[in-house]
């Protein structure tokens, strides 16, 4: 048996919609044994699957196949996610939590105050 890629994860509640999940694989944010795939590629037991969402990377294997969305203790039992896929993700998410992103806070053009102190900035 075998599901297609993008029923599958968002069947494993990766992503809400399955649209989205369908996206994600066009746009090349899940890979299928190390190579992009379509979003109608099959999924079989066994197979390792890399999942980017934002800051973070799963690489889960999958371990259940399912087509239809269920609960989150039954979403959890379709995969089980490498262990160093899994410390990996818990150290990016500290270091995300005690390490503010400067970035993050900054929301639109710069204001007319703010780019005079980064002109004043480059010049000295």
């Amino acid at each position: 048996m075998s599901v297609r890629i993008d029923k599958w994860l968002w069947a494993a509640r990766f992503f809400k919609t399955r649209s989205a999940a369908q996206q994600a694989v066009e746009g090349g944010k899940v890979k299928l044994g190390g190579e992009r795939v379509k979003p109608s590629k099959d999924v079989r037991i066994g197979d390792e699957v890399a999942i980017h969402i934002g800051a973070y990377e799963w690489t889960v294997r999958v371990d259940g196949l399912s087509d239809k969305r269920g609960s989150a203790t039954v979403a959890r039992t379709l995969y089980s996610e490498n262990e160093a896929s899994r410390l990996k993700r818990e150290e990016q998410a500290a270091l995300r939590k005690f390490a503010a992103d400067p970035a993050q806070e900054r929301h639109g053009r710069p204001t007319k105050r703010e780019r005079r102190q980064l002109e004043r900035w480059r010049e000295g």
